[in-house]
């Protein structure tokens, strides 16, 4: 910590507060007084006539008059909605609790606020059976499986202690709800959508004295919060990083700032890719009515309505587990297509071997905002789901949006890496990402995929072409440290003399043929010779990038980027070439010096795809496919790399 005088106005004092290194004991209410009288290098320090946040290098502090849980004031309530999901003619109710300083009532002291949402705080079910995915593409479908709901617990006053302990000892209230149908929430389940957006805001109206809120599920009791600021911070894992996302899109004033951790972004982008069926890494089988069956822990009356309404009605009607294609229903739970009102600054954190939760999901969120010229960075690490900047920066974000801290964060580089080796929570800073250093740097696919054949960025002018032959009883792991094998196409380039930063998102474009009307089609980026050794979620050290793709869907994958095309696939002619290009999940890897970077082609990934039965052959058309990567430095880097 430097000697830099700090100065931060107190929104709860008439007077600075000014703390260095040298008198930080004595701002923060301890140790010895000394000789306190001034000199010409001693800054004053006043004392606040109340318990204050304080702060420290831009970052909120531990207060000790924060500290006692005993004294933490502890509050239930329900929070009422603009909506009614459950269509017994009232808005839906959502259950809340409040975690705060005995201060904002002993001393009418008013604080920010750290929210969290979730759907999975009233618990979830415990037999989680999947779909089948044995089954041929286009069908039919097997039977659906029908699981046993959560438990319902009819009292359950505290609903989650996540942050507590973080946040109201340095000053802050820490606040809870349950998604809708969850937990003691009115309303359905709806796995996206209006109802997931707008519950969250009702929630922050509350806190701005904009929305209802009741002692009671159904009473008529009013509870306020008069000791809040009206300035509300949201974060979140997962779906409970989904949530603050959500609530930003509907642009609701008081939401200052939200840090979500491996959040959605995309519904569709969760269970689909390019218009193929493909489920999250680790819940084989999964799909949107399975979630919905997972957190539905509400209460068991409505469930015959919601189950109606939703899961067996909507969904089934809508989410097409036949074909996998884009369409209305999938727009709606697509939070790309809802930016138009959003503006809360986003720190958003993602793990690049999240093969549950796709990096794309942050990716795609970081590059709207930037177009939109919204605060955010980035933060991405080499671990799988979960893992959150570090605390210090997260700390940083809060105290700056939510209590004015001139801190500088907003001036800080917008992407946060965490370099291969070196400890996850000392990231290195970029200017951005993709790295503005990368450059696209072209390569052909030479013959000898079957064994190991060349990636190469001289032009390839032999007319070639190659098969496959889909067999999902070999995995991607044992396909790609296989020297030969007829189910896969591999090629890869010359061994790599000095370390390569790749930076951005491959692309794939291919010409190609099946010997039937549909086809899975699965592209792995690795590194040679291949480490199989599990990192992240569902994720192999060997494997830099991922993608899949439906070729049925070819006459909308022609530029890569973004995929939401309402197009809907067709059938493809057995024998007949189709061209089409997609990309692979987005990354910043730098790959070292003795390894090879390989392009592996297959047709059914089997930890992520339906399996069909052996036997579909994809024929590649070498002289029409090419590849790409992000290089960092450009074709000169490329070239340096391999001399």
């Amino acid at each position: 910590m430097n000697q830099q005088k700090r100065r931060y106005r107190s929104p709860f004092s008439l007077s600075f507060i000014t703390i260095t290194c040298a008198t930080l004991i004595q701002a923060c209410g301890g140790g010895s007084s000394g000789n306190t009288s001034p000199t010409p290098n001693t800054p004053i320090v006043v004392t606040p006539s109340k318990t204050v946040p304080v702060f420290v290098d831009g970052q909120a502090q531990v207060v000790p008059g924060f500290q006692d849980k005993a004294a933490w004031i502890k509050q239930e309530l329900w929070v009422e909605t603009e909506f009614d999901s459950d269509g017994d003619g009232k808005k839906d109710r959502m259950h809340v609790d409040v975690t705060r300083p005995r201060q904002t009532e002993s001393e009418n002291l008013k604080v920010a606020v750290i929210y969290a949402s979730s759907p999975y705080y009233g618990g979830g079910m415990t037999n989680q059976i999947m779909w089948d995915v044995n089954q041929e593409l286009g069908g039919p479908l097997p039977n659906r499986v029908f699981n046993t709901p959560a438990v319902f617990q009819p009292v359950r006053p505290v609903i989650s202690n996540d942050e507590v302990d973080n946040w109201v000892p340095r000053g802050f209230a820490v606040v809870h709800s349950e998604a809708p149908g969850t937990g003691l929430s009115q309303g359905c389940p709806t796995s996206g959508g209006m109802p997931e957006e707008y519950a969250p805001k009702a929630v922050i109206d509350w806190l701005n004295g904009r929305a209802k809120g009741y002692t009671s599920l159904r009473g008529t009791e009013e509870v306020k919060a008069t000791w809040s600021t009206g300035k509300v911070g949201m974060t979140g894992t997962s779906y409970n990083g989904t949530i603050p996302l959500s609530a930003a899109t509907t642009g609701v004033d008081g939401l200052e700032v939200i840090i979500p951790i491996a959040p959605t972004s995309s519904v569709y982008h969760y269970y689909r890719s390019n218009g193929l069926v493909r489920h999250p890494g680790g819940y084989l089988g999964e799909d949107v009515d399975q979630i919905y069956d997972y957190v539905f822990s509400g209460d068991p009356a409505l469930r015959p309505y919601c189950n109606a309404t939703y899961r067996d009605g909507l969904f089934m009607a809508n989410f097409d587990r036949l074909h996998g294609d884009y369409n209305p229903f999938w727009a709606d739970r697509d939070l790309l297509n809802k930016m138009a009102r959003y503006k809360t600054p986003t720190l958003l954190s993602h793990g690049q071997h999240d093969w549950n939760v796709l990096p794309e999901h942050s990716v795609r969120i970081y590059e709207a905002l930037k177009k939109k010229g919204v605060m955010t960075q980035l933060y991405m690490h080499h671990g799988g789901h979960g893992g959150a900047a570090p605390f210090e920066l997260r700390n940083k974000w809060f105290s700056h949006y939510l209590y004015g801290v001139d801190n500088g964060v907003e001036k800080d580089q917008r992407a946060l890496i965490a370099r291969e080796g070196a400890d996850r929570l000392l990231p290195t800073a970029y200017p951005d990402f993709p790295n503005p250093n990368a450059a696209t740097v072209q390569f052909a696919l030479a013959g000898g995929g079957n064994s190991i054949g060349v990636l190469s960025n001289s032009a390839n002018t032999i007319s070639a072409t190659e098969t496959l032959i889909d067999n999902v009883a070999f995995s991607g792991a044992q396909l790609a440290e296989s020297p030969s094998s007829p189910h896969r196409l591999l090629y890869a380039t010359p061994e790599l003399k000095s370390a390569l930063h790749l930076s951005g998102a491959p692309r794939i474009s291919l010409r190609l043929a099946a010997n039937k009307p549909a086809a899975n089609l699965s592209v792995w980026l690795v590194s040679l010779p291949f480490d199989k050794t599990k990192v992240g979620s569902e994720g192999l050290q060997g494997v830099i990038s991922r993608a899949w793709a439906d070729p049925q869907n070819h006459a909308s994958l022609k530029t890569g980027g973004n995929y939401n095309s309402m197009q809907a696939g067709t059938p493809l002619t057995p024998g007949e070439f189709v061209e089409l290009s997609f990309d692979l999940q987005a990354h910043d890897r730098i790959i070292p010096a003795g390894k090879r970077i390989a392009l592996m082609i297959m047709s059914s990934d089997r930890d992520f795809t339906l399996w069909p039965k052996a036997g579909t052959e994809l024929s590649i058309d070498l002289s029409r496919s090419k590849f790409t990567l992000p290089v960092v430095g450009g074709s000169q880097a490329w070239e340096s790399a391999i001399r």
